[in-house]
C-alpha cells in the first residue's frame, strides 16, 4: 500500500502543495485579518474563530481540514489527501512563521477596496496551484464534493451555501458593508481558481500550435 501510494504521489505537486500553503497564509495574516475583511469557507471560518475564541488559524485550519479530509478520503483518494496534507500543515507552519513580524501593509486597515482585490489574489492563487496539483490547501473542496455527493446537489451550489454561511456568521463581527467587500473577495478568489484549474501547461499549447501547422 505504501509503494503504490508513493508511485502515485509527484514531487513537483508536493513541491506546489508546500507552496500554496505559504501563499494563502501570507494573505490571510496580512490582509484579511488586518483589513477586517474575511473569506468564505474554512478559512472565513478560522477568521471568524480567532475573533471570538482567540484561536489561532494555525490550530483551527489543520484541524477543520483535517475534519473534512477523513470524512471523504476514500472518495478523493489517497493522492490528494497527501497534497492535501502537506499544503495544510504548510498553511499552519507559515502562519506561525509570519505571525512572528508585523504585517507588511498596516494601511490596508483603511483600504478595504484594495484588501478585497489582494486578499482575493492570494487566497486564488495559493488555493489555485494546490487544486492544480490535485489537492486542496483546506477542507472546503473536501467536504464540497462529500456534501455534493450526499444529497445530489451541484457542487458549485454547495461552495456558495458554505461560504454565505461563513460571511453571514462574520457579521457578528465585522460590520454590513465589509462584508460586501468580503463577497466581492469571495467572487474574485473562485474565479481565479477556477482560470489557474483550467490553464493549459505551456508544453501543451506548444504541441497543439505544432500540430495545427502540420
Amino acid at each position: 500500500m505504501v509503494s503504490s501510494l508513493l508511485r502515485s504521489v509527484r514531487p513537483a505537486s508536493c513541491i506546489a502543495a508546500l507552496a500554496s500553503g505559504a501563499v494563502l497564509s501570507f494573505g490571510l495574516y496580512n490582509v484579511h485579518s488586518l483589513a477586517g475583511v474575511t473569506e468564505g469557507g474554512i478559512l472565513g471560518l478560522t477568521l471568524l474563530l480567532e475573533h471570538w475564541f482567540d484561536l489561532s488559524p494555525a490550530l483551527t485550519n489543520i484541524v477543520a481540514s483535517a475534519l473534512c479530509y477523513l470524512w471523504g478520503w476514500r472518495l478523493l483518494g489517497r493522492a490528494f489527501m497527501v497534497y492535501s496534507a502537506i499544503a495544510a500543515a504548510s498553511f499552519s507552519l507559515f502562519y506561525e512563521f509570519f505571525a512572528c513580524f508585523a504585517p507588511l501593509w498596516p494601511q490596508l486597515s483603511e483600504k478595504p477596496l484594495t484588501a478585497a482585490v489582494l486578499g482575493a489574489i492570494f487566497v486564488g492563487f495559493g488555493a489555485g496551484i494546490c487544486v492544480r496539483a490535485g489537492g486542496a490547501a483546506n477542507g472546503d473542496d473536501a467536504l464540497a464534493m462529500c456534501v455534493s455527493s450526499r444529497l445530489q446537489m451541484d457542487i458549485q451550489w454547495v461552495y456558495m451555501i458554505f461560504d454565505l454561511v461563513i460571511l453571514g456568521l462574520s457579521i457578528s463581527y465585522i460590520p454590513l458593508e465589509r462584508i460586501a467587500y468580503s463577497l466581492l473577495t469571495v467572487t474574485i478568489s473562485g474565479q481565479l481558481v477556477g482560470l489557474i484549474q483550467r490553464a493549459e501547461p505551456r508544453r501543451i499549447l506548444l504541441q497543439r500550435k505544432a500540430a495545427k501547422r502540420i
